[in-house]
């Protein structure tokens, strides 16, 4: 199934709401992740450090505890990010071998983008969404609405961070 269930929706339509307003009013979004129970209808939200891949870790070590003391069904992690523009993405590795990031390859080869992934127990839900000016403005910015696409394998420090559920073994990757 690649169409993110309603429940998810539900709960990550007004955060993606909230990120479209302050991208709007010209402020720029801090790495956040949201960590959230439907039982108790608790989502807490964290700010993420970003800054190296030590504060990466430690970012992902914090969430992957919060979504255990929570007894999380869900974490979502918004950030404003780079991507590469469509004609250059088939020379990912080589632009990264050569300049180590998106953020220092040219600035003509990139676009701004909102990051979006909801992890769940049923696989990974992962959007971008393009920043484009809003109006004449140079400082406010918006984004369209996001399409997710379904993943049941990913890897990376912002993935496996829900805790088991007792009953259940590891996530299943599938819906049901």
């Amino acid at each position: 199934m690649s169409q993110l269930p309603e429940r998810y929706q539900a709960a990550i339509a007004p955060l993606i709401g909230k990120a479209r307003e302050l991208l709007e009013q010209g402020e720029e979004l801090v790495p956040m992740a949201f960590v959230g129970n439907f039982t108790t209808g608790a989502t807490i939200p964290t700010a993420l450090v970003m800054r190296s891949p030590g504060d990466k870790d430690a970012a992902a070590r914090a969430v992957k505890l919060l979504a255990e003391q929570l007894d999380a069904d869900f974490v979502f992690v918004l950030m404003e990010a780079y991507s590469l523009r469509a004609d250059k993405v088939a020379r990912y590795e080589e632009i990264l071998d050569e300049y180590g990031s998106l953020a220092d390859c040219p600035a003509s080869w990139r676009i701004d983008v909102v990051s979006l992934s909801l992890e769940t127990r049923h696989g990974v839900w992962v959007a971008q969404v393009p920043i484009r000016p809003k109006g004449i403005s140079k400082k406010k910015r918006t984004v369209g609405a996001p399409e997710f696409r379904h993943y049941t394998e990913v890897q990376g420090r912002f993935t496996d961070l829900l805790p088991v559920k007792e009953g259940e073994g590891a996530p299943s990757g599938t819906l049901h």
